[in-house]
């Protein structure tokens, strides 16, 4: 690799890291959702942004939320477990069953994300991507291939209008 492109290129996924990452998401996963082994999982994170408008007019900061995002394709449903960025607890599971949601949907703008509307109160935006490498705020973990499954099962098997 010449000089230039290793410039440009973004930094180097730590693989090991990456790995002990995943295994600490699928413990703590595992240890606050009964069957845990039954789910697939991804990072996301959460953006609070309650009194959004005005928070972006007037500089308020938005407060990030840490997810280990768990989806079982055989029940339709997704689980959002909080946690923080160094893996060293997590809080209590909140699930949504495509049965029981009132919509759902990728938004692409003005971030790309997965909104789930569990009624017409209130609803949760789930960021996520191949890795994020602030590990102040997010979960430090590479996951091409896990985020690919879980975009299409999102797509195809639960996303309704």
């Amino acid at each position: 690799m010449g000089f230039l492109s290793k410039l440009f290129k973004g930094p180097e996924v730590d693989q090991e890291k990456s790995a002990a990452n995943a295994r600490k998401m699928r413990l703590l996963f595992n240890q606050a959702v009964e069957n845990g082994d039954d789910y697939q999982l991804i990072f996301g994170y959460t953006e609070d942004v309650s009194w959004f408008n005005y928070g972006f007019v007037h500089g308020s900061k938005t407060k990030i939320g840490n997810l280990i995002v768990g989806w079982n394709e055989a029940g339709e449903t997704i689980v959002a477990v909080p946690t923080v960025p160094d893996l060293s607890g997590c809080g209590d599971p909140v699930w949504y069953r495509r049965s029981e949601i009132l919509k759902a949907y990728r938004n692409k703008y003005p971030t790309d994300a997965f909104i789930i509307y569990p009624d017409r109160k209130s609803y949760i935006g789930i960021n996520a991507y191949d890795w994020l490498d602030d590990e102040k705020l997010y979960v430090y973990v590479s996951q091409e291939a896990e985020l690919a499954a879980f975009t299409d099962f999102f797509m195809n098997r639960f996303a309704k209008k």
